[in-house]
């Protein structure tokens, strides 16, 4: 028979302070189970509701530089894209090309058939021939003008010198009485008479030739102007002959062919695509804080390239504005004319400022409101916003560098004034 071991168990006395620790022991985990029980009900009984954190996004404030920019939407343009017109009134049109068609500069594009303007040419070349026989008459008859006149005076001068001979051999023979005084007084006469009208005939001569010169120039401007008459009449019937200005191809054709068209009809579209702009769609609200030159980026077909606001529309359409962004540099290959494309507009730089992340909590909330997360809880706080980018937003008040807010997900917060968050 197996014998227990009851005989060999003795009591053990406790020693004196060993109930009191024991219950201090006690104490404290109850108190620190009711603290923890206190913190979780308090945290409970403030929030209205609870969302779960994987259906949130949580940003730190932080502090950098904010790069003010804007998100636009747009499409590859040609930056030379002339339209030509029918310069002849009513005439018939002639297409040589279509509508893709490439070409190259001073290729026939289209021909303009107008009788009116072929008349017009022949008459001011009629009239341009006539001025041209006319002035070949005046400078013969100038020619003879100014002979005749030679003529008369040279004549005069003969005159005046038989005169004056026939004066001198009176004077010789005066002195012993062989002629008559009367007679040496006539020969006085004739030869002041004779100087007269070779003095007359000189300045008559002169002035013949003037008038001849006058006539003559007068012909020649007549002819100079019914020469620029032809030129122009040569001008509008060789712009009968619609030529490419530029290298590109054909993008609309805004007739159609053997089509009687009136003067100022647009005929069709042709596109440079050696030099291409992109055409960029920008809110209204940025409108003002937009100036030319300005740098943005632009992604094309994956890549991403830079370029200057070059051109901006005054007229406002549908709450948005047109501008124009030449590219830095040379162009990306493989460009499409009304290709779409996404661009980025920078438009400040804000050193050392309060940033967070952009989220749907700006437009939300308006600005005006933030939900801070703090000790797992999210408090709705009034905030003061400054300026925005696409990424970031800044803040001038309510938030401090380090807080945690939530910038996506508080769509289900109905504006609670605070929401807890569960793990």
């Amino acid at each position: 028979m197996i014998r227990d071991t009851s005989h060999q168990d003795a009591v053990i006395a406790p020693p004196p302070n060993h109930k009191l620790k024991r219950n201090i022991v006690i104490g404290a985990g109850a108190a620190a189970l009711a603290a923890v029980a206190l913190y979780l009900y308090g945290g409970w009984a403030g929030s209205s509701q609870s969302v779960n954190i994987a259906r949130l996004r949580i940003a730190e404030v932080t502090r950098g530089t904010l790069i003010r920019d804007a998100a636009v939407n747009g499409r590859i343009v040609a930056a030379v894209s002339p339209t030509l017109y029918s310069t002849a009134p009513s005439s018939t049109v002639t297409l040589k090309v279509k509508a893709g068609d490439t070409v190259k500069r001073g290729d026939v594009l289209a021909q303009l058939e107008s009788p009116d303007l072929q008349d017009e040419l022949k008459k001011e070349q009629s009239t341009y021939q006539e001025l041209v026989a006319e002035v070949g008459r005046q400078q013969i008859l100038a020619r003879k003008q100014r002979l005749l006149a030679q003529r008369d005076a040279d004549t005069a001068e003969i005159d005046r010198l038989s005169a004056l001979r026939v004066l001198q051999r009176y004077e010789s023979v005066s002195n012993v009485d062989i002629i008559a005084k009367i007679d040496l007084q006539k020969a006085k006469d004739a030869v002041a008479a004779a100087e007269i009208r070779a003095k007359h005939a000189n300045q008559a001569s002169t002035l013949e030739k003037d008038n001849v010169e006058l006539e003559l120039k007068t012909k020649q401007a007549q002819l100079e102007r019914q020469k620029l008459n032809l030129a122009n009449a040569q001008r509008r019937v060789d712009e009968l002959t619609v030529r490419a200005p530029v290298d590109g191809f054909i993008g609309t054709l805004s007739v159609a062919n053997r089509s009687v068209v009136q003067a100022n009809t647009p005929l069709m579209t042709l596109v440079d695509l050696s030099a291409l702009e992109v055409e960029l769609e920008v809110p209204e609200t940025y409108v003002n804080d937009l100036g030319l030159g300005m740098s943005a980026e632009i992604l094309v077909n994956g890549v991403k390239t830079t370029g200057k606001l070059s051109a901006l529309s005054p007229e406002v359409v549908k709450n948005q504005v047109l501008a124009r962004v030449r590219f830095d540099g040379k162009q990306p290959d493989g460009l499409r004319q009304s290709q779409r494309v996404s661009a980025r507009l920078l438009i400040d730089e804000k050193p050392n400022v309060l940033l967070v992340a952009r989220g749907p909590f700006v437009e939300s909330e308006g600005g005006r409101y933030a939900y801070k997360v703090v000790d797992g809880i999210a408090v709705r706080t009034p905030i003061q916003m400054g300026a925005t980018s696409i990424n970031a937003v800044e803040i001038i008040s309510g938030l401090k560098q380090g807080d945690k807010v939530v910038v996506a997900g508080t769509e289900t917060f109905e504006n609670a004034p605070r929401v807890s968050i569960n793990k």
